[in-house]
């Protein structure tokens, strides 16, 4: 098996597609993916519904795999290693590569035991106690909830919940955080709190957003990619640039089309 501890980056890029196509079944979702993902930036991806943007989310993460009709070719590089070669763990992967989802998710358990039982099943032996408090303090939760570590997570406000698995997540150490329209469930307080929150985070991360809020990619990420359906309905990547460039100098014009409303 190749250790994707040991092993060192050999490009400047977080993570990496090559000619990316990913399937479900005899269906194309997703075709010819090149994307460069720059590390410790904020990668928005955008683009209309049932273009492909949370498929590509998730196979940089192998999420894809628990879909028995989902299978990829091209190469999904981490750390110059293909993360679909064989000799790859998911479960390693998932590790390195965090993912928050659209819906807050926490386990049934207490606050505590979110962070700290997460950890351990992923390996962790360290002291529990400073790994709750570490993460709950990255996820700007900690004066929140410090008093009430061990009432049910189910008790949180949604994004609190949010933020808990945010703070789930990085508990493992991963080098790369996805998320997958995390704030569509919030409301504009919490959201912008999300908001900021991966501002701090990517001093430090490598974030990915997946985002139908066209004002949070703006607002939010360093970097936007642009996705649309083709005439065979598999998504594509139109364009990838700075967040600024493609909201008031798109190259494409299917970009500017979406940019100002006309379509999506």
């Amino acid at each position: 098996m190749i250790n994707l501890d040991t092993v060192k980056p050999v490009t400047t890029a977080a993570i990496e597609t090559r000619g990316l196509d990913i399937f479900y079944g005899s269906f194309r979702a997703v075709k010819g993916v090149d994307l460069v993902v720059e590390r410790q930036k904020i990668t928005a991806i955008i683009g209309p519904s049932g273009c492909g943007k949370s498929t590509v989310l998730r196979t940089f993460n192998r999420m894809n795999d628990f879909i028995k009709s989902a299978r990829v070719s091209g190469e999904v590089l981490f750390r110059g290693t293909n993360l679909y070669d064989e000799k790859v763990d998911p479960v390693e992967v998932r590790r390195l590569i965090g993912m928050v989802f659209q819906k807050p998710n926490p386990f049934p358990k207490s606050i505590y035991e979110n962070i700290a039982w997460g950890a351990r099943i992923n390996g962790f032996h360290g002291n529990s106690d400073d790994l709750v408090e570490r993460t709950l303090r990255q996820a700007a939760l900690w004066d929140e909830v410090k008093d009430h570590l061990h009432k049910s997570a189910m008790d949180l406000s949604g994004g609190q919940q949010q933020r808990l698995c945010l703070a789930r997540a990085l508990a493992v150490e991963p080098e790369i955080i996805l998320m997958d329209e995390p704030c569509s469930a919030l409301d504009p307080i919490a959201t912008l709190k999300i908001e900021d929150l991966m501002r701090e985070l990517s001093q430090e991360y490598t974030i990915i957003i997946v985002t139908h809020n066209m004002q949070q990619a703006a607002r939010a990420s360093d970097r936007t990619a642009f996705f649309t359906m083709d005439t065979d309905r598999a998504g594509i990547m139109v364009e990838l640039g700075e967040t600024s460039q493609i909201f008031t100098n798109p190259r494409d014009k299917r970009t500017e089309d979406y940019i100002t409303g006309r379509f999506g």
